[in-house]
């Protein structure tokens, strides 16, 4: 999950305080490379090493923790740049599965998720979506979504937590169908550390189509 922005440099803003996707261990304007050197705990030495109290050097063993457990995730399908994402669940019960694009800069760095999913028809939304961004985002600017350059759409947060801040978001048929010609959408949020720029993340819309019908084909 997205945690907070790193060393991101965006419209020459520096905006510094954790990793995206792992903890960040240094103090304030520091990264975790500015750091010193600190002795090792005991506890993340290397398994079969020899130490005082495993003189023999003998391996003990560490848990695997079963990846295929309720509740773990993994990839049913990637259309574009879009993948389909289930959720495994107990025997017998129905796998949910959303459409998830992980949103970087130009230069790699992690900075929004994206996740769609397919809701029953008769609704005023014909589709949920969850977006994640850091955790500097300034809530009260809320969120922004277009589509090919066109109008902007205002989207609250609902909750941050140690992850990320989430905004929960209803597309009506008329959003979808403009995913589905649209070549990229953008989407606006504004860090606390400049409140008046906004950074604006590119979505690619490639493979949206087959993707958005491979997760409500898995849905049913």
């Amino acid at each position: 999950m997205i945690k907070t922005f790193s060393g991101l440099v965006i419209a020459g803003f520096v905006l510094a305080s954790g990793s995206a996707y792992a903890q960040d261990t240094a103090g304030a304007g520091q990264t975790a490379a500015d750091q010193p050197a600190t002795e090792e705990p005991a506890a993340q030495i290397q398994d079969g090493a020899i130490t005082e109290d495993n003189p023999m050097g003998l391996a003990m063993g560490t848990d695997i923790a079963d990846e295929k457990a309720p509740g773990t995730t993994y990839s049913r399908g990637t259309y574009g740049d879009w993948t389909v994402r289930c959720i495994r669940v107990k025997e017998g019960e129905k796998e949910p599965c959303q459409l998830y694009q992980l949103l970087k800069d130009s230069t790699g760095n992690r900075i929004a998720e994206f996740n769609i999913f397919n809701l029953p028809k008769g609704q005023q939304a014909a589709a949920g979506a969850t977006i994640v961004t850091p955790l500097e985002t300034l809530l009260t600017k809320q969120l922004t979504l277009s589509v090919d350059g066109g109008p902007n759409k205002r989207y609250p947060f609902s909750w941050c937590s140690s992850t990320g801040c989430f905004a929960r978001i209803g597309f009506t048929n008329s959003d979808l169908a403009a995913f589905k010609r649209g070549a990229s959408a953008k989407i606006g949020i504004v860090p606390i550390v400049a409140p008046d720029q906004t950074i604006s993340v590119s979505v690619s819309l490639t493979g949206f189509t087959k993707g958005f019908e491979a997760v409500t084909e898995a849905n049913k």
